[in-house]
């Protein structure tokens, strides 16, 4: 079980849900000030994802735990993230570095979010690739649009 305690984002909805997983994936930063980090190497992430929202949907649920998890989990554990789509090697926007990581799960996240009748949005991907580092990314409103 993971327990520990993540910056909270401010917010004024109703309801605020965490959810807690883990994955193991593989990645490499294709860029010469990357250091060792330029070489494939392995990490196991631990994440956190804040959804907020004012209504509920039909079952009661602001989002199922469950969907949150799967949009990350299934689609990246026990890979290699430069071979995702997601990813480039061209641009530094689209390296697999932690934050740009932890960005490209926010657009998973909120892309399956958005159509949802109940409008839930996703306000924080916390991000840890070791038990010293992490990132947090937070949308700007205009990452809504």
């Amino acid at each position: 079980m993971i327990q520990q305690m993540y910056p909270a984002p401010m917010h004024s909805y109703r309801y605020e849900l965490n959810k807690d997983f883990q994955f193991a994936a593989a990645h490499y930063v294709p860029h010469e000030d990357a250091g060792a980090c330029r070489r494939l190497h392995g990490h196991t992430y631990f994440a956190n994802v804040t959804v907020v929202g004012n209504d509920l949907n039909e079952s009661g649920f602001l989002v199922n735990f469950q969907d949150i998890k799967n949009l990350i989990h299934k689609r990246f554990d026990h890979t290699v993230l430069n071979e995702d789509s997601l990813f480039n090697e061209m641009d530094p926007n689209h390296f697999p570095t932690t934050e740009v990581v932890a960005r490209k799960f926010w657009e998973v996240i909120q892309e399956s979010l958005n159509k949802l009748p109940n409008a839930p949005r996703c306000v924080q991907v916390f991000l840890r690739e070791t038990p010293t580092s992490y990132v947090i990314f937070r949308p700007q409103e205009e990452d809504f649009q």
